[in-house]
């Protein structure tokens, strides 16, 4: 075996330990606890509920610390920011991400008719949540921590510039996810939505994280790593958050420019203007290329991650223009007497 076979089979070794849980959760048929905490109507897509409502503050306090998970540090050959997985030939596996996040001052939405139709086509895809939107939306987190088809990921707590943040700040936005995380998987059970032995079939903790605005440096490159995360960016980008992108386009995008092991940055927030749409016009067309959908976590493990030192989205340097639209400040708190 060559050298570069031999560092293959390392790095997707460290990927499957540092990924088992994840990995296993996404793949398989949905348990039948899953019936017991979500009825089919609830499930599906709600009128208004995609459209933002900016000016509600009701979720800005940051959550409350508790006793995490520990996780070891990620290892050397994973450290940076992961663009897209090198795959042995004639696998043609492809991850397609969703953010959901939300900022301060405002109460992010949730597009359902891209889940309906995931949910409808047996789609896998990873979620990369908030912090925050998962507070304000937990009936909703609730529904994609137990769907099989779905793996939760850690976008942030509300999606502020890590570049520009440090100690207790970036520390607060890198765990509050995982804190928000945590607590609602350990509801369901207090609530007698899983047993417990159906519990322990969601991941205990998140693996993985994007920085928001897809913007980092090696400040928050290494307090992400150190935390245990892997920090997934991606290769392929739809610019689903420019409402003037057609559906058409974004599917076009998707279809020109995807290549094995690619990764593919969408939104479902209330931000993807018209992903909904374009999904059924690619998915059909990806498939019959031979493409199929995998979680982040089945990608890491089915190849050798391309790792970059630096984030950005299409060339390096392209999202430090999000350095001017920032500062140091802290958010506004919230008015006396916000829960």
């Amino acid at each position: 075996m060559d050298t570069m076979g031999q560092m293959s089979i390392g790095v997707t070794a460290l990927v499957l330990a540092m990924t088992a849980p994840c990995y296993a959760a996404a793949g398989g048929q949905a348990p039948s606890a899953q019936i017991q905490c979500v009825s089919p109507a609830d499930l599906t897509a709600r009128p208004g509920e995609k459209v933002p409502v900016k000016g509600n503050r009701a979720f800005d306090r940051p959550e409350p610390d508790r006793p995490l998970r520990t996780a070891q540090p990620v290892a050397a050959g994973l450290r940076g920011a992961i663009r897209r997985v090198d795959l042995p030939r004639g696998k043609k596996l492809i991850a397609l991400t969703l953010d959901l996040c939300e900022q301060t001052g405002e109460v992010a939405g949730y597009d359902g008719a891209i889940f309906d139709y995931l949910r409808a086509e047996r789609i896998k895809a990873t979620l990369f949540t908030g912090g925050k939107w998962m507070r304000s939306h937990e009936a909703r987190t609730r529904q994609l921590m137990v769907e099989p088809l779905f793996e939760l990921a850690n976008h942030g707590w509300s999606h502020r510039n890590l570049r520009l943040l440090q100690g207790a700040e970036l520390s607060r936005e890198i765990l509050g996810p995982q804190r928000s995380y945590e607590a609602i998987r350990a509801g369901l059970v207090i609530n007698q939505c899983l047993a417990p032995k159906d519990a322990e079939r969601i991941p205990p903790r998140i693996g993985l994280f994007r920085f928001p605005f897809g913007a980092c440096n090696p400040a928050a490159l290494d307090a992400v790593n150190d935390a245990g995360l892997l920090a997934i960016q991606w290769d392929l980008s739809t610019g689903d958050p420019s409402p003037s992108t057609s559906a058409k386009e974004i599917a076009e995008a998707m279809v020109r420019n995807v290549k094995p092991g690619s990764i593919i940055i969408a939104h479902a927030n209330g931000r993807g203007h018209n992903t909904a749409a374009a999904l059924p016009l690619a998915v059909p067309r990806l498939k019959a290329l031979g493409y199929e959908f995998v979680t982040v976590s089945e990608l890491l493990a089915a190849g050798r991650p391309v790792v970059a030192q630096t984030c950005y989205d299409s060339r390096p340097g392209d999202t430090d223009r999000y350095d001017r639209l920032f500062t140091l400040r802290a958010p506004r708190p919230p008015p006396p007497g916000t829960p």
